[in-house]
């Protein structure tokens, strides 16, 4: 049974088979299911970043060799900026809350101060993002050396519904994790499906014969209006999905409040009705870097945006589903 997240009656699922792909919560999620053997532990390290000021010229990327045998790269980003990254640190407290600490912007920052020919400092830091990788622990002592790969847990007997867990696996591979675990699935359920997601684009992805400056050029021909920035922006970030955002819309204006760096109510409205945005951060730094490029003021403006939103929501009951 799944609680409703705001208000609401809860929604019971009814399944054949469980996959438990909970990422750093999956070893949290075994614990709370009753009678499931964890025969797999869970690693968790973290990767931190910085952004700073765009630290040098040109569209090219780095990749710096430091002392203790790590790389460290460095890469244009956002097109005023300049990414810094990444650490490998164990990682032992709550997900949720996973965040930088001075020790590791320290140690990117000395790690290109040792090639930058302008050197950095704290002050120039301009925004932190960490997350948590959730490794199968194959107990190798170094964090940085830690497989990348995935490992299943399936538990079930025969006839049985099968619980199968995910530990490890990074988002470059999903496509192939999924096809591998309904693999195991298939044998537990009987299913004779056929891998298909190797030529499925993704949402928005469908654009003719993978050209997208074309597709920026048809997307210009229907909406001459639209801003060059603007209809790039739409177009890197949703592809064909740009004119369902656009949709009804014949000017600027129709495009409702600018909240700052382009980003209009209707980008809102789509986000929250197609992505499932349902705050500020949602959008401005998950799905899309433009709290880089707001001012305090706009950001606020987006949270005050989302608050009345949920005020204005009706509560919601929740029907019983069978799926599988």
């Amino acid at each position: 049974t799944l609680e409703a997240a705001e208000g609401g009656q809860g929604v019971t699922v009814r399944s054949r088979a469980l996959v438990n792909a909970a990422g750093p919560w999956v070893t949290d999620m075994l614990d709370r299911i009753g009678g499931v053997q964890r025969r797999s532990a869970l690693r968790l390290v973290k990767g931190s970043h910085i952004v700073v000021r765009r630290a040098y010229e040109g569209d090219h990327a780095y990749i710096f060799q430091n002392d203790d045998r790590r790389i460290v790269f460095a890469i244009p980003y956002e097109g005023e900026f300049t990414l810094i990254g990444t650490t490998d640190v164990d990682y032992r407290d709550d997900p949720a809350k996973v965040a930088i600490d001075e020790a590791e912007r320290d140690y990117l920052l000395r790690a290109v101060n040792r090639y930058l020919r302008a050197p950095l400092s704290a002050d120039d830091v301009v925004w932190t993002y960490s997350g948590v990788r959730p490794l199968y622990d194959d107990a190798t002592a170094n964090a940085s050396a830690v497989t990348r790969d995935y490992v299943f847990d399936m538990d079930g007997a025969a006839g049985e519904p099968p619980l199968l867990s995910v530990f490890g696996g990074k988002i470059t591979t999903y496509r192939r994790l999924a096809e591998h675990a309904l693999e195991r699935l298939s044998q537990q359920l009987g299913w004779a499906g056929r891998p298909w997601t190797a030529k499925a684009p993704l949402p928005g992805g469908d654009i003719p014969g993978a050209d997208f400056e074309g597709f920026l050029a048809s997307l210009r021909r229907e909406f001459p209006w639209l801003p060059e920035t603007l209809a790039r922006r739409y177009a890197r970030a949703y592809g064909t999905r740009s004119r369902k955002l656009l949709n009804g819309a014949s000017s600027v204006e129709d495009l409702g409040r600018d909240f700052g760096a382009g980003l209009h109510e209707a980008e809102l409205r789509y986000l929250a009705a197609e992505e499932w945005a349902r705050t500020a951060e949602d959008v401005l730094w998950r799905r899309s870097k433009l709290g880089l490029h707001l001012t305090a003021e706009g950001i606020q403006a987006v949270d005050d945006w989302f608050r009345r939103r949920a005020d204005d929501a009706p509560a919601s009951g929740g029907p019983e589903y069978a799926v599988g």
